[in-house]
């Protein structure tokens, strides 16, 4: 499959800020390229691409790559004002569900979460988002299994914040043994779990496998708060797992919440028992 044909460089018509970004960089690409007076066909070929693609990313119908927009930078002397829309272009590759999550945790004065399949997004490791998602089956292609787990480790920035907004999260502790892409990759996600655990704001528990009650058996749990009062959750057990704000559906989420953290280890037990696997792995 040629680059021009791979998939995953498609505008999301239902994007409409990715829709936007791109048209606008297209009208950027053709102006530039009409205001030296090169056509289509003469550019493609010193880019290395075909008249048709061209045509096709300067009409917003495709999403430039990185290396494209250097280039049209390089040979049409725009002195890297091309080059400086990679940014905005990379954050449209990123799904719109994601963008729009890092957008509510970007805002969130408190989150409370919980992922009963794995460790939880925000805590992983690149390598490990890596190998989360060489998991899937259909299998996904590696561009995609980059562009995935860059955008999940985007969303880091929460724990930069100043203020820091608290963090709950509650992880089972299968979930912390369960050896992904191997023991080192393993080791090195549990090192930096104890690390994020050590930040002001932020707690980790741990859901231990022998416990006999679990209020979590229906799923995962997430809750963000804001400061002016407001939050919106989600689970699947709750609404079919769309987002909600409505204070019944919040009520049921942060009462199964407390539940779990009250039947999960304290969060200094929690990360002593981290580094106790870390000791075994």
């Amino acid at each position: 499959m040629s680059e021009e044909e791979e998939p995953g460089w498609e505008v999301d018509p239902d994007d409409e800020w990715g829709v936007a970004v791109i048209a606008m960089v297209g009208r950027q690409l053709k102006l530039r390229r009409e205001s030296v007076g090169m056509r289509a066909a003469d550019f493609g070929k010193a880019l290395g691409y075909s008249e048709d693609m061209v045509y096709k990313l300067e009409s917003g119908k495709r999403i430039p790559r990185p290396e494209y927009l250097d280039k049209a930078d390089t040979v049409l002397n725009a002195g890297g004002l091309l080059a400086a829309m990679k940014e905005d272009v990379e954050k449209v590759r990123y799904p719109k569900k994601v963008r729009e999550l890092a957008e509510m945790e970007g805002k969130a004065v408190e989150l409370q979460l919980y992922d009963p399949l794995n460790i939880h997004g925000l805590l992983q490791t690149p390598e490990y988002a890596r190998a989360l998602f060489a998991m899937h089956r259909p299998a996904l292609t590696q561009d995609h299994i980059e562009r995935a787990a860059k955008a999940r480790v985007s969303r880091k920035a929460v724990f930069e914040r100043d203020p820091a907004p608290e963090l709950s999260f509650v992880l089972e502790e299968w979930v912390l043994r369960r050896p992904l892409g191997g023991r080192a990759l393993l080791r090195q996600q549990l090192e930096h779990t104890l690390e994020l655990g050590q930040l002001r704001g932020v707690e980790i528990q741990v859901m231990p496998i022998d416990h006999p009650e679990h209020a979590g058996v229906e799923g995962g749990i997430e809750v963000l708060k804001f400061a002016d009062g407001s939050a919106v959750g989600r689970s699947p057990a709750v609404a079919n797992g769309r987002p909600v704000s409505e204070p019944r559906h919040l009520r049921i989420l942060e009462l199964r919440y407390g539940i779990i953290r009250a039947q999960a280890l304290s969060p200094r037990e929690s990360l002593a028992f981290i580094e106790h696997l870390l000791g075994e792995t």
